[in-house]
């Protein structure tokens, strides 16, 4: 692939070969079964690739969002669920390493890389919706510990990580606003995961609630400084989050792209043996499609790599990846079930779960209205909250 570094093309080339043996094959029953892709994350991490985000001091491969991108693309394009519970681990991971303490980087951050352990995101609130910003969960200290209370929705790979980046209040505010982050270990007394993931697409992500009652976290999981939110959320959870979605959701959309343009290839008229590549307004559709793509991949390896840069321009761009790849999964997936016709529109067909995968990302927070805002706010010079 044209301007990625040597490295990123050969951690490419090996995720193309994981996805070929191990992770397409299962990807229908994934999603069928609503099955954790824990045989996605075994390779994944038998690779090396669990420690994408991992600096190299603690072996890692030391990569940024260019790299995080085009991963979670090149496994979104066979199972869009293993791209997700991949992108929340790498997330979760970016966040650790941020501000690691020595503790932190040898407990998490070795494990990791080594392959040994899986983390993942808890910042989701029934009460606050997509502003995930504004957690309710509560963090006490308690002696050399802290004691968590409350309820996370939505955590991926709920129940099958070994900890989770967890979102609270800060415990020496409590304001509005204030969070910290901790590392909730998934052995944690305290902890109840309550009911089953069946949702209307990414049904493998096992996207759980979690009760916390008095759960006791060492205060040495904190990470960072207590209240770090505003650092937190626009300099690590946004970027990181918004470009493994972004990869994600793009991988929907090529695998649209590539299900459209197979069928109008081999698709042919018996009555005059031409395929449906001959027909001038499928041609004209099928080349929106790909400009429509070209341009969303365009604007996300952009914003990767000025945010790998510090550009400080970056923000607006970084932004605008998630809304504008859920868009052009949503409707490329759209144009596929249509110039598919009656084969894509069975029941459970391979595109009719490329359109319910794709559909998430509008209502995934922060949600696709919420990002254009922040971008128009960003871009106008406002304040984002």
């Amino acid at each position: 692939m044209p301007n990625l570094t040597p490295k990123l093309n050969a951690l490419r080339s090996l995720t193309e070969d994981i996805v070929e043996r191990v992770v397409a094959p299962q990807a229908e029953r994934v999603d069928r079964e609503c099955i954790w892709p824990a045989h996605s994350m075994r390779a994944l991490a038998d690779a090396g690739l669990m420690g994408l985000q991992v600096p190299q001091a603690q072996g890692g491969q030391g990569q940024g969002l260019l790299a995080l991108s085009v991963i979670t693309e090149t496994l979104g394009k066979a199972c869009p669920s293993s791209a997700l519970c991949f992108g929340m681990h790498c997330v979760g991971t970016a966040v650790i390493a941020a501000k690691a303490t020595a503790h932190q980087q040898e407990h998490y951050l070795r494990a990791i890389a080594h392959g040994e352990h899986v983390t993942s995101l808890a910042l989701s609130e029934r009460g606050t919706g997509a502003h995930f910003y504004l957690p309710e969960t509560t963090l006490v200290a308690d002696g050399d510990a802290y004691r968590l209370s409350g309820t996370k929705q939505f955590v991926t790979s709920g129940g099958h990580a070994d900890s989770y980046v967890l979102s609270t209040v800060a415990s020496d505010t409590g304001e509005a606003g204030d969070f910290s982050c901790v590392i909730l270990d998934a052995d944690t007394p305290g902890m109840t995961w309550v009911g089953d993931w069946n949702g209307f697409g990414m049904r493998g992500n096992s996207s759980r609630a979690l009760q916390l009652e008095d759960a006791r976290v060492p205060m040495a999981n904190l990470l960072g400084e207590s209240g770090d939110q505003v650092w937190y959320v626009f300099e690590v959870v946004a970027p990181y989050f918004l470009m493994a979605m972004a990869g994600t959701y793009l991988g929907i959309a090529q695998s649209a792209l590539d299900a459209a343009g197979e069928h109008l290839r081999s698709r042919r008229y018996e009555h005059s043996g031409e395929t449906l590549r001959h027909v001038e307004t499928l041609q004209t559709r099928y080349a929106q499609m790909w400009t429509d793509l070209a341009r969303t991949r365009a604007l996300i390896r952009e914003a990767a790599q000025m945010g790998d840069a510090g550009h400080p321009e970056a923000l607006p761009y970084i932004l605008a990846c998630k809304a504008a790849a859920g868009e052009t999964a949503v409707h490329l997936a759209n144009e596929a079930m249509t110039l598919c016709g009656g084969a894509a529109y069975r029941e459970n067909s391979r595109v009719a779960q490329m359109l319910r995968d794709a559909r998430a990302s509008h209502v995934m927070s922060p949600t696709t209205d919420l990002l254009k805002l922040w971008t128009g706010r960003s871009l106008l010079g406002l304040p984002l909250l």
